[in-house]
């Protein structure tokens, strides 16, 4: 509720993505011309409109806040999914080693230290009752709130890492693995470009409301989202009662873990299961349709709570940046390499890009 009142999915926090693109341009315009890599430009573009919703404040883009959290975060998704973190699970008696897992635990701390200045930070400056952000909304609703609560000072400062994560690391690597693909494929940028160009015919800049006429560009998107699949394995759900699905009993606390690449993939649900083509969310007018197999958002009634922001961020940047530059695979720098780099989410390597005004 508080997330929604902020503005998830709302014209407020349309402007607020407005505001921030604006800085994205400028870094893109001062690398006109050259061989650079994007990812710090997408992933702090994107920590910076979820930390306005959480914080109420921006960072610059070589602040070392920005920089501390961003690399945290990349570590403990990567030790998360690794080797090491496979055998802490497996192995109690070799946890108090020192050995490389002890990274994650040190970045976390790192991290909610960040958070507690933030905090503390909150407290000094908010007026009860009049909140600016998530955290002063949490903070006011610790006043109402008796000590047998599970609202507590502690449970702030993991929620909203929770959430700046999740609202980073996922929407970041699906415009840096949207990118990638659009540069393997020039055509479907163009195709994209000239859309957008049709329709925004006259207007400043884009509108959410306006991907309704853009049909093309709506399936590039979502195109996007089903064949990097970035986090295969959703969030890990459980069942709240002794459930009968398809046959098989599944008791009450039962880890339910959903293959949602199984369903992105599906053959016989999509035209072109295993490649990278629009046309899997166009229908033979040309018109947009989306598969009820479209689900990167996880299932169920505990879907994705950023999903609302996440649809308008991808919409806004890409359509913005795509009305202004042109992405283009450097010549040196061989073929493009899809393969993923796995952790808790999945993310492209490493690349450059070129951009040039249009």
């Amino acid at each position: 509720m508080t997330l929604k009142n902020f503005g998830l999915g709302k014209k407020s926090m349309e402007d607020r993505i407005h505001e921030e693109i604006q800085y994205t341009i400028k870094t893109l315009e001062n690398n006109i011309g050259k061989a650079f890599c994007p990812q710090f430009v997408f992933h702090n573009a994107v920590s910076n409109i979820i930390c306005k919703v959480l914080f109420g404040t921006r960072y610059e883009y070589d602040d070392d806040t920005i920089k501390t959290l961003i690399q945290c975060f990349k570590r403990i998704n990567k030790i998360l999914n690794g080797p090491w973190a496979l055998l802490y699970d497996s192995i109690p008696l070799i946890r108090r080693l020192p050995l490389p897992y002890n990274t994650a635990f040190e970045d976390v701390e790192l991290i909610l230290d960040i958070a507690q200045d933030l905090v503390n930070e909150h407290k000094k400056t908010r007026v009860p009752g009049e909140p600016r952000d998530f955290v002063d909304c949490y903070l006011d609703e610790l006043e109402k709130r008796d000590d047998d609560s599970t609202f507590f000072e502690e449970q702030l400062k993991r929620v909203t890492l929770d959430l700046y994560s999740a609202g980073t690391d996922t929407t970041s690597n699906t415009l840096l693995s949207g990118f990638l693909y659009l540069m393997k494929y020039p055509h479907i940028q163009e195709q994209c470009q000239q859309e957008i160009d049709r329709v925004l015919d006259g207007q400043d800049k884009v509108s959410y409301e306006n991907r309704h006429n853009m049909p093309y560009t709506q399936a590039v998107i979502h195109e996007i989202q089903r064949i990097t699949s970035l986090v295969p394995l959703s969030v890990f759900h459980c069942t709240t009662k002794d459930t009968e699905l398809s046959g098989y009993s599944i008791p009450q606390g039962t880890i339910v873990i959903q293959n949602l690449t199984s369903v992105l993939r599906e053959e016989g649900q999509w035209k072109f299961p295993h490649e990278f083509n629009p046309e899997n969310f166009l229908n033979d007018q040309g018109e947009f349709l989306k598969p009820q197999a479209f689900m990167p958002f996880s299932a169920g009634f505990r879907i994705c709570p950023g999903e609302g922001l996440a649809r308008m961020e991808l919409f806004l940047i890409l359509v913005t940046l795509l009305r202004k530059f042109k992405f283009v695979w450097p010549k040196d720098a061989g073929e493009p390499d899809f393969t993923p780099v796995y952790g808790a989410i999945l993310s492209p390597k490493p690349y450059l890009m070129k951009v040039h005004l249009r």
